[in-house]
């Protein structure tokens, strides 16, 4: 069966989807922003990768399943073009609306083109215990085990330490920029500990290698927390505004959360409380924790 999915960004909700690859069967192709694509080209044969401006490429392909998991009417409209027997997801209805597929209600409940409105939607996703994909795997008939992500190989830039910190959080969710980065470095850094700020990189791929290089992540809910997951390396991931629950820990992850996480539940404004909520002893007892246990695994395993 050929199957095309349709996630595009963000780039963290898009290595979160990467579980998917490895329970669907058929040739699958990934349609993505072309930011994207250094991600999913090269983690199996199976699947080829499209960017989105490239899309028409791909539009004369009779598709048995088709997995929609954009909610912009740009999506909607596209998969007008599309001959598929089956879709999962946002569509566009003939009235031009966004909708969604009955049996993806339990991800697009929770979402801004939910049927119950934004406010219903949001209260709904706080109360919501599973995680993302959970939510989607169930809805495809699939029971989600802890397929883990699948990443490429990363280009190695030399970055490494005990703790990299991912202190940016972008212009779409500043309240997810914790107020204390700063002051937790200086702590870390008087206990001797290598501690480096992640830098802006060129390629998805060299970010991918300054994750993967540390000992452990300190970071709020954004990409580097999914590479971080993706790679098995052990993280401290703080969350202001967005839900914790719907990210699977695969066993590598201590979630702190804001103790005013349901006032400011996925609120877009800047609101500096938000932001402080948190204390900076709280994640520092948390990093030290985290990377006292994985000495003593390191020490065990190679004792064995």
């Amino acid at each position: 069966m050929k199957i095309l999915i349709i996630k595009t960004g963000a780039t963290g909700d898009v290595v979160r989807t990467t579980p998917l690859l490895g329970r669907l069967t058929g040739q699958i192709t990934w349609l993505t922003e072309a930011k994207n694509k250094a991600l999913l080209e090269d983690v199996t044969s199976d699947v080829r990768c499209v960017s989105w401006g490239a899309r028409t490429q791909i539009s004369d392909i009779k598709y048995g399943l088709v997995i929609s998991l954009e909610d912009r009417l740009e999506v909607g409209s596209y998969l007008q073009t599309l001959q598929f027997a089956q879709l999962f997801g946002a569509y566009v209805d003939p009235r031009g609306r966004l909708c969604y597929t009955e049996d993806s209600k339990a991800w697009f409940d929770l979402s801004l083109i939910s049927s119950y409105g934004k406010e219903k939607a949001d209260r709904l996703k706080f109360q919501n215990r599973q995680t993302y994909q959970d939510l989607i795997f169930d809805g495809l008939g699939l029971h989600f085990t802890g397929e883990r992500y699948l990443l490429p190989e990363p280009i190695e830039t030399g970055l490494s330490g005990d703790v990299a910190i991912a202190a940016e959080s972008g212009p779409v969710w500043p309240i997810k920029k914790w107020a204390y980065y700063d002051e937790l470095k200086r702590q870390l850094d008087n206990q001797g500990l290598t501690v480096n700020v992640l830098p802006k990189r060129s390629s998805l791929l060299e970010h991918l290698s300054d994750v993967r290089n540390h000992r452990c992540l300190v970071g709020g809910d954004s990409l580097p927390m999914h590479l971080a997951l993706g790679t098995g390396t052990p993280c401290i991931s703080i969350f202001t505004c967005t839900s914790p629950w719907e990210i699977y820990d695969y066993g590598v992850q201590k979630k702190i959360i804001s103790p005013l996480l349901g006032e400011f539940f996925y609120k877009r404004g800047y609101d500096e409380r938000a932001t402080m909520a948190i204390t900076v002893d709280e994640v520092f007892n948390a990093v030290m924790a985290q990377l006292s246990a994985t000495a003593l695994l390191a020490k065990h395993a190679i004792a064995q």
